[in-house]
């Protein structure tokens, strides 16, 4: 799958990251993860506090696939309001969904806290502003949801607005304790950590072929090199290139688009470098970086063809920048990185743990959404909880088949 193209900011940031041998031998191990972007690196990192021999096979360097492209937004809040996942859920299926995504920032920062390389975890609050007053009615119910589960956020009206932020809308969510991080380093970051506990970690090592053995329930992977590795357990972390391994009918593609400018030395206007997006559909989203750059992106597009969605980006690029001078006129910004990329969401809202009878002692990780990185830490822990200990009673949630898919009082 062409997943990308154009420049990248984030590679740019650690020059010297740590490099990975080729398999040049067969392997016996417990577990191989098939991927080393973010959710690979994830359940390597969970994987590696427990007594299993792990093995990570990347096809290309760590962290260059759609890792690459993410932007990082650590929050609990995604696409899809939690009020409307509530009309196909429940209200008790979501707020549990909810209250895990909560955690799950908890455990992203309590990793960034134990590893070596600072991957630039950082508390940022968040601000979702209604983009047309016919949307703030939507708003106050998302805000009415949130604040029963005991989320700490404000309902700010357009006066609390202007007072705060050199913008006029009519309403917001003000949502604390969200978060922002580095998403190359934060996946080098993981597996630094689980190669020192232990786990095997190989770059430009491509699977060419996966098979069972019924008899030693064991999954033989065959390398393009041809080496193979044995595993009694597969997770399978392919990011959006998992769907070209098994056809998920959940996930579907649009494309999106990225710019990232040049450092900028005042932000003095900018509310405590908030993360901003809104309600209209298709979305501008801003954030800021260490170095003081800025993130804007959006303005998605429904096609799923490369060269279409490659043809708009310089087009993208200019509407991004203008979109953001309406928020921050003052702030005056160049295009310094700029790309198209596909981005994978899953028609019902909520991200999957795939366990296909087709693949026997198989996981695949798909963390699809705009809050991807949240849900891989999720369904990284889940699938660990259930390889290590036999069960996982929080995974049947983000199974293919939503086994749990009922509406609750």
């Amino acid at each position: 799958m062409n997943i990308k193209s154009g420049t990248y900011y984030w590679s740019t940031t650690f020059p010297n990251a740590p490099s990975y041998p080729r398999l040049e031998q067969d392997l016996n191990c417990d577990v191989v993860i098939i991927g080393g972007g973010s959710s690979g690196a994830q359940c390597a990192y969970y994987l590696s506090n427990s007594n299993l021999d792990v093995v990570v096979i990347e096809k290309n360097k760590v962290g260059q696939g759609s890792t690459s492209t993410n932007t990082a937004f650590i929050q609990y809040s995604g696409e899809k309001l939690f009020t409307d996942l509530t009309n196909t859920f429940g209200e008790e299926y979501i707020g549990k969904h909810v209250s895990l995504c909560r955690q799950a920032i908890n455990e992203i920062e309590e990793a960034a806290k134990t590893v070596d390389i600072d991957c630039e975890f950082k508390r940022r609050d968040s601000l979702y502003f209604a983009s047309y007053p016919e949307d703030v009615e939507r708003l106050q119910k998302e805000y009415d949801f949130l604040k029963r589960h005991q989320f700490e956020l404000d309902f700010l009206t357009q006066t609390d607005i202007s007072e705060k932020y050199p913008f006029q809308k009519e309403a917001a969510i003000y949502s604390y304790n969200d978060a922002e991080l580095n998403p190359f380093k934060f996946t080098h970051a993981l597996l630094d950590y689980a190669l020192k506990k232990g786990v095997h970690i190989y770059e430009q090592t491509e699977m060419n072929g996966h098979s069972y053995n019924n008899e030693t329930k064991k999954i033989t992977i065959r390398t393009k090199n041809g080496k193979l590795v044995h595993a009694k357990r597969v997770i399978y972390c392919a990011g959006y290139e998992g769907i070209d391994l098994k056809k998920e009918k959940q996930a579907s593609f649009v494309s999106t688009y990225t710019v990232t400018t040049n450092p900028v030395d005042d932000l003095s206007s900018w509310y405590k470098r908030t993360l901003i997006w809104e309600t209209a559909r298709p979305y501008v989203y801003t954030r800021t970086t260490a170095d003081n750059r800025i993130i804007i992106g959006g303005l998605d597009e429904n096609t799923t063809f490369p060269e279409v969605r490659d043809s708009k980006l310089m087009h993208k690029k200019d509407k991004l920048i203008e979109e953001f001078y309406k928020l921050f006129p003052d702030i005056h910004v160049q295009p310094d990185y700029y790309l198209a990329a596909f981005y994978g969401g899953t028609i019902d809202g909520l991200p999957i743990i795939g366990k296909y009878s087709e693949a026997p002692n198989s996981y695949f990780v798909f963390g699809f959404g705009d809050n991807g990185t949240v849900y891989s830490q999720i369904l990284a822990k889940l699938v660990v909880e259930e390889i290590v200990e036999g069960k996982s009673s929080d995974m049947p949630y983000y199974l293919q088949k939503r086994p749990l898919l009922k509406k609750s009082k």
